[in-house]
């Protein structure tokens, strides 16, 4: 009789473990035999009870109960879903969220608590980011910068149709919608009451939760892309791997309006120097003009024995003058 020690290897061929291992999955007496039932019946707890055991838990408790949730959750929960799932007061829900974000920041956590897309989800933190995408063997998502222009027009003019988006880049952008809704980070919201009714198109809610945005009002102004330094504007420029809407935002305005302003201030400052030029070269002209039309007179000598007879202009001489 063969014996090995734990661990060690085995004393069966490999043949041998495939003979005895590839039979049927059943015993052939019990095919025709009909399973029994054994997963007893779910019970769900009524509300009233999971709310009265709620009113119990403590801050702490109320922080760990979300963090639960929250963790199983395959998307965002509204308050409202909060509630649903746990029966935990509204106020104190805010308030344990609050307490968790506070907990589940970056830096302090390998998973951070994110309000987005009218919710609250937990994320990976960003510096665990390049390792978990290793360990999970995924690619990264990244835009394309057609992509980019085309989505960031759709969240800060939409409603907006294909035309009114292609007059803006100034290429076709058949293509790049298409793929844009295939990925759901837009949506057709309708259709415009014109001629030819063109389809209206809109952002998601998974537009939201691509880039971490808590609503569209999150979204960056034009003012505060413009105020940037330009030491952060090349960094948001730069900044590929993680696409965001600010590097876009150059792309979301009339492309003309500013090219228009910086030309008629151009314009008026060309012309105001024109002004002046003018002006001066028109006063140099006139005291020329109007020395040649108009040449001083020679004084007329005095008559013999005479005072000089008085000027046209000023006082009348007098003795001692």
């Amino acid at each position: 009789m063969s014996t090995t020690k734990p661990g060690g290897p085995s004393p069966f061929s490999e043949e041998e473990v495939l003979a005895a291992t590839a039979g049927p999955s059943t015993d052939p007496e019990l095919d025709e035999v009909e399973a029994a039932t054994i997963d007893a019946p779910e019970l769900e707890t009524p509300f009233e009870k999971v709310i009265a055991r709620a009113r119990r838990l403590s801050a702490q408790q109320v922080q760990n109960v979300l963090e639960s949730v929250l963790f199983v959750a395959p998307e965002p929960l509204s308050l409202d879903q909060l509630f649903d799932a746990t029966g935990i007061d509204r106020e104190k829900l805010q308030q344990g969220l609050e307490a968790l974000q506070g907990a589940r920041r970056e830096g302090l956590s390998g998973v951070v608590l994110h309000e987005v897309a009218g919710g609250w989800q937990l994320r990976t933190a960003p510096e665990s980011s390049d390792f978990v995408k290793r360990f999970l063997k995924v690619k990264p998502q990244r835009l394309t910068r057609a992509a980019l222009e085309t989505l960031a027009i759709c969240a800060y003019r939409q409603p907006v149709t294909r035309p009114e988006i292609e007059d803006i880049r100034g290429v076709d952008s058949g293509a790049v919608l298409k793929a844009l809704l295939d990925r759901r980070l837009i949506k057709i919201v309708g259709k415009k009451e014109e001629v030819g009714r063109p389809i209206l198109y809109g952002t998601t809610r998974e537009f939201l939760e691509f880039f971490a945005l808590k609503d569209l009002n999150a979204l960056p102004t034009l003012r505060e892309f413009h105020e940037l330094t330009e030491e952060h504007q090349e960094i948001v420029e730069k900044e590929t791997p993680r696409p965001t809407a600010a590097g876009t935002v150059e792309a979301l305005a009339d492309p003309t309006f500013q090219q228009r302003v910086l030309e008629q201030e151009k314009a008026s400052e060309a012309a105001l120097e024109q002004l002046e030029s003018a002006i001066e070269t028109a006063d140099v002209t006139s005291k020329a003009v109007s020395k040649v039309l108009d040449p001083p007179k020679p004084p007329e000598p005095p008559p013999e024995g005479g005072a000089p007879p008085p000027a046209d202009s000023g006082p009348t001489p007098t003795a001692g003058s």
